[in-house]
C-alpha cells in the first residue's frame, strides 16, 4: 500500500504476521523471477535484479532464499509471469493503480475487478488515473538522532537525488526511477543505513474521505488487494490513509 508517509507504511509492513511476511517474500520472488528472465541472473549487469535483491534484503528475505529464487528463475522450465497494471477508482473517486505479476491474467483481472466492485469502487480502463501520478524512486533513512541532516542532504544531492525531505521519524530522498539504485549504493558506501529503497507513484492531487463507510470500504479494498498473491504494488491518492 502506498500512502503519503512512506515511513508509516514501512512500520505497518514490519508489524505484519508471519503469514503476511511470507506473502511479501512470494511477491518479491515473482519480481526477481521476471527480472532474471528479462535481464539475466547476474546482478552486476542486471540493474533491476540488483535493486530487487536490495529490496528483498530490506524485507528480511534470507540470502539463501534469494539465491534459490534466482537459480529457479534461470531454469529452462521456470514459471513465466507477466506484469499487468490495472487502474480504477475507490470510494468517492480515490484513484488506485494496481500492479500485478501473474501466470493467469484472466484470474487476476477477475479478482482485482471483484475487489473494486465489492468495496465501493470500479475498475476503469488503462490510463484512467495513471496521469495523476508521477513515478519516483524513494529512499528512506531512519531519523534516529545520529544522522547529520545537512550532511545527508548534501550527500544525497551529490549522488544524484532530486529532492530531500525530513520528518520526525525519517529522512526521505526522491530520485528519478532509473537513478534509484545508483543513489542508494552511493549512500550505502558512505555508511548510511537504508531502511527502504523502492519506486513509488506520487499523486499530483489527493482525496480526503470523511464518510465512515467510504473510509471502511477504502481500507478493506487496499487490504484485500495487498493480500492477493498476484498483486505486487498498490498506489493511491487517499490523503488520510494513515489516520
Amino acid at each position: 500500500m502506498s500512502g503519503h508517509s512512506k515511513w508509516k507504511n514501512i512500520m505497518h509492513k514490519k508489524e505484519k504476521t508471519d503469514a503476511q511476511r511470507a506473502s511479501v517474500f512470494t511477491k518479491i520472488g515473482k519480481e526477481i523471477s521476471i527480472a532474471v528472465k528479462e535481464g539475466g541472473a547476474d546482478p552486476v549487469s542486471n540493474s533491476r535484479l540488483r535493486d530487487l535483491i536490495a529490496k528483498a534484503k530490506d524485507n528480511n528475505v534470507p540470502n539463501d532464499n534469494i539465491d534459490r529464487i534466482i537459480k529457479k528463475a534461470s531454469a529452462a522450465d521456470a514459471a513465466s509471469y507477466e506484469e499487468i497494471s490495472y487502474e480504477g477508482y475507490g470510494p468517492s473517486g480515490v484513484a488506485v493503480i494496481v500492479e500485478t505479476a501473474t501466470d493467469n491474467r484472466n484470474r487476476t483481472a477477475a479478482e482485482v475487478r471483484h475487489f473494486f466492485d465489492k468495496y465501493g469502487g470500479n475498475m476503469g480502463q488503462t490510463g484512467c488515473v495513471g496521469f495523476l501520478f508521477t513515478e519516483k524512486g524513494i529512499i528512506v533513512i531512519e531519523n534516529d538522532g545520529k544522522v547529520d541532516e545537512d550532511k545527508l542532504m548534501e550527500d544525497a544531492l551529490e549522488a544524484g537525488a532530486e529532492d530531500f525531505s525530513s520528518e520526525e521519524e525519517a529522512f526521505e530522498i526522491s530520485t528519478e526511477p532509473d537513478d534509484l539504485g545508483a543513489v542508494r549504493e552511493a549512500l550505502e558506501a558512505k555508511g548510511y543505513k537504508i531502511v527502504s529503497a523502492d519506486r513509488d507513484m506520487i499523486p499530483s492531487t489527493t482525496v480526503t474521505l470523511t464518510n465512515e463507510d467510504d473510509i471502511k470500504n477504502m481500507t478493506l479494498l487496499l487490504e484485500k488487494l495487498e493480500e492477493n498473491d498476484d498483486v505486487e504494488n498498490v498506489f493511491h491518492n487517499w490523503e488520510n490513509d494513515d489516520e
